[in-house]
């Protein structure tokens, strides 16, 4: 590996002296400023200008501090207005375009003109462009093209390269280039481009390689749905973002955390001021405003549970469908049962953001609809794991003893119109039993002396159907009008005709878990100084309601729910557990195969953690259950305990 070794010095020794001649610089105009301001001021024709100092972006890292979103140092192409030679600029803009087609490097052109010819317009006729250059609503593209070339001057280029200047030198003004606001002509470029630009600086007049902070992702596949994006301003927010500072090459949250967040991780630019002869020289210059970083998100996702949840959701699904299945997709939410926070999120299928930011298509255009964030987003009848609340309901309101046996006989006859049937013919069961069986016919008789006004009414209580509160999009569910009375009474008793998220279903099972307290779900954990070293907001947990729940009733409906694990439809996951777990799985009916659910919390003494998982079309229970006992694995047995403060990153374009 000579070669590389010897390319590196050479790159590290351009990269210091860079440092040198940048530091020396800023070193000289920090003296001319600061020492001789006044002096310059007090001389005729000179004026001062202030330009932005731009701010790092605030960084997202895990609970436990460990990096997810962070920024790295790479290098802009910048156009500097005072030293700019307009008689020059053209030639130089083709020159240094030149220069990038030969690394393969893209440059900034937002001109709404194909860029090969015939040149038409891109994006139909925009009356606001032909407006912006002098022309009438009707004009055509080859109006607009020639228009250009008389306004810059471009009649001694090929029309080849008429087109890219044109290009650079309309999105110029449409950046506001100026002195105070400096024009980013190429971002991120590569390092041999940042080389040739540097070594050539002596012919590109006004034109500077600067250092600039990009957004990395650590992981590109952790929790691509609740992380996000961040992107260019549209042109439909320029002018409100302008307002609240925003430069035109600034980056914003598109999605996810980074859109939620975007008022707490943008940093307060700062400001230099230059000091301008009247032949437009900058003779000096001060910082008259230092930057100020944004602040740090930290989420309540740890990325080891997170990790471990994704890794087994994509196995679950790929083994059922090696083995003929069909299933098409499924989430995952583990979340702390006592304040709401989230620490796993999963979905699959789902992308890699390197992916994302580079072939787009092919994730829009992919099977099943990995875009999606079934977690938060994606509804689903949750099947026999709402039975649990319909036994409370009933308990508590007198319509059911904890000791009480009703007789299975399989097929419920008590609606003339609906005889629905269980999958066995249990005879005289409990509620012990019939939960850790899942005997609809006991919660068809239930359902029905509860009524469904009352069932509906517990349902949101537990969190069913309304919002959770989590900083991100999410789905309110669907619950049914059921009139009072009906057949379909016994549908919801059951977990049909409803329909709820997968993240939902936790809050169900962490405020049954926690004894009636139904916290807000939450993403979010910290904010805290982009040193890490001051704390402005600190997670407790916020209670949304309380369900009114009598400790006995709790108790008997817990211990049926650890029966669902021990010996009843979860024993196969989590019969030898070595910690007790409280569940309950559901197979809700859909067209083609039943979904796979379950719910669950544990320890089952003293819960701290809940967990709901829905394979679509999973065909049963089991299915959904090891998916949650890895969960269950990664919170309760995970020897990572330490931070790697140094991984090794994916650079993204």
């Amino acid at each position: 590996m000579p070669f590389a070794k010897k390319k590196n010095t050479r790159i590290n020794a351009l990269a210091i002296f860079l440092s040198i001649i940048i530091a020396l610089g800023v070193m000289r105009l920090g003296y001319l400023g600061v020492v001789n301001a006044n002096k310059y001021l007090s001389e005729d024709g000179v004026t001062t200008r202030k330009a932005t100092l731009k701010a790092p972006r605030g960084e997202i890292l895990d609970s436990a501090g460990r990096e997810i979103a962070v920024n790295r140092e790479g290098y802009n192409i910048v156009f500097n207005s005072a030293y700019i030679n307009y008689d020059t600029l053209n030639k130089m803009i083709l020159t240094l375009c030149r220069y990038l087609e030969t690394e393969q490097t893209q440059w900034a052109d937002k001109l709404p003109l194909s860029k090969t010819a015939p040149y038409t317009f891109t994006d139909g006729v925009s009356s606001s462009f032909l407006s912006s250059i002098g022309l009438a609503h009707y004009a055509s593209s080859q109006n607009a093209f020639d228009k250009l070339i008389e306004t810059y001057k471009l009649s001694e280029f090929t029309t080849e390269e008429a087109r890219i200047i044109m290009g650079v030198r309309y999105t110029m003004v449409y950046s506001n280039f100026s002195i105070a606001n400096p024009y980013v002509f190429a971002e991120d470029v590569p390092t041999a481009v940042m080389q040739k630009v540097s070594e050539s600086s002596f012919l590109l007049d006004g034109v500077t390689v600067e250092t600039a902070h990009f957004r990395e992702y650590v992981d590109t596949d952790l929790a691509p749905h609740l992380i996000g994006t961040v992107g260019s301003i549209y042109a439909e927010q320029w002018e409100e973002l302008k307002e609240k500072g925003y430069s035109y090459n600034d980056k914003v949250g598109k999605s996810g955390i980074e859109a939620y967040a975007e008022d707490i991780l943008k940093g307060t630019d700062g400001e230099i001021t230059y000091y301008i002869d009247a032949n437009r020289v900058i003779i000096g210059s001060e910082v008259t405003k230092e930057p100020i970083p944004g602040k740090t998100v930290m989420l309540t996702l740890d990325k080891t549970i997170q990790d471990d949840t994704q890794e087994a959701l994509k196995n679950v699904i790929t083994d059922l469908n090696s083995k003929g299945g069909r299933c098409t997709g499924g989430a995952a939410v583990v979340m702390n049962v006592h304040s709401g926070e989230i620490f796993a999120s999963a979905n699959y299928p789902t992308y890699d953001m390197k992916t994302y930011m580079t072939d787009y298509n092919s994730i829009l255009n992919a099977p099943n609809n990995p875009l999606i964030n079934r977690a938060f987003q994606g509804i689903y009848p949750i099947g026999s794991t709402i039975k649990p609340i319909v036994a409370i309901a009933g308990i508590d309101n007198g319509l059911l003893t904890a000791t009480e046996n009703i007789c299975c006989v399989r097929t419920y006859r008590y609606f003339k119109d609906y005889t629905p049937s269980c999958m066995h013919t249990h005879g005289n069961i409990s509620l012990n039993r019939a939960l850790a069986k899942s005997c609809n016919y006991f919660f068809f008789e239930v359902g029905r002396r509860v009524g469904a006004s009352r069932l509906t009414d517990y349902y949101t209580q537990f969190g069913l159907g309304v919002k959770t509160g989590v900083e991100i999009s999410d789905s309110s569910g669907l619950l049914a009008d059921v009139a009072e009375g009906s057949g379909d009474t016994l549908q919801i008793a059951i977990g049909q005709k409803n329909a709820f998220t997968p993240l939902q279903m936790a809050v169900y099972t962490s405020t049954l878990a926690n004894g009636g307290t139904r916290y807000r779900a939450s993403l979010v954990d910290k904010i805290v100084s982009y040193d890490l070293k001051k704390t402005y907001s600190d997670n407790k947990g916020e209670v949304l309601n309380t369900v009114t729940i009598n400790p006995s009733t709790l108790a008997s409906v817990k211990e049926g729910m650890l029966s669902v694990t021990e010996d009843g439809t979860g024993r196969a996951v989590f019969s030898t557990y070595s910690i007790k777990v409280g569940g309950k799985t559901g197979t809700a009916q859909n067209e083609g195969l039943d979904h796979s659910l379950f719910v669950a919390f544990a320890p089952f003494e003293n819960p701290e953690i809940a967990i709901a998982v829905v394979l679509e079309h999973g065909s049963s229970g089991f299915a959904a259950g090891s998916v949650v006992k890895a969960a269950l694995d990664a919170y309760f047995f995970s020897q990572e305990t330490t931070v790697d403060n140094s991984p090794s990153y994916t650079v993204l374009p």
